[in-house]
């Protein structure tokens, strides 16, 4: 599978490719892939992302995941660059529970480009699955202007 590691503000980024869809980013070095044409799109709207050049990511996913798992993952793709919603929120929108779409959210094999990190707790910040946890997920809350709670 063509993968690609790159350097972000959020620690090394692996991006993989399949069947010229991106299927996952990860936190850290991967394997040295062979690169293509589309993890070099990709890479370069994340590095225009993490400069404030790009809010609406146009590349195209193929998440690995349930029926369910994907409404969710459609669900985040329509919040808007700068917002929040939370699980709550999404739970309505999809006609499902709050704590079925927090894990959802914890299996989102493409952070950042399915930005699970604008999904919050009625309480507060709720969790985040990728490295640096909720560090990670107020950093890329601040980069888009959004209020934290």
């Amino acid at each position: 599978m063509p993968s690609l590691s790159i350097s972000s503000p959020v620690g090394p980024l692996t991006i993989e490719e399949e069947d010229n869809k991106i299927v996952a980013i990860s936190w850290g070095n991967g394997r040295a892939g062979n690169g293509s044409p589309l993890l070099e799109e990709a890479a370069r709207q994340l590095q225009a992302y993490f400069d404030g050049k790009l809010s609406d990511f146009d590349l195209p996913v193929a998440p690995a995941g349930s029926s369910f798992e994907k409404r969710v993952w459609a669900a985040m793709q329509q919040i808007p660059y700068g917002e929040t919603r939370c699980y709550g929120d999404l739970a309505e929108a999809i006609h499902s529970a709050p704590r079925a779409v927090g894990g959802a959210c914890g299996k989102n094999p493409i952070p950042i480009v399915i930005p699970c990190h604008r999904v919050l707790a009625k309480s507060g910040m709720g969790g985040y699955s990728g490295r640096g946890g909720l560090k990670t997920k107020q950093a890329l809350l601040r980069l888009e202007g959004a209020a934290l709670p």
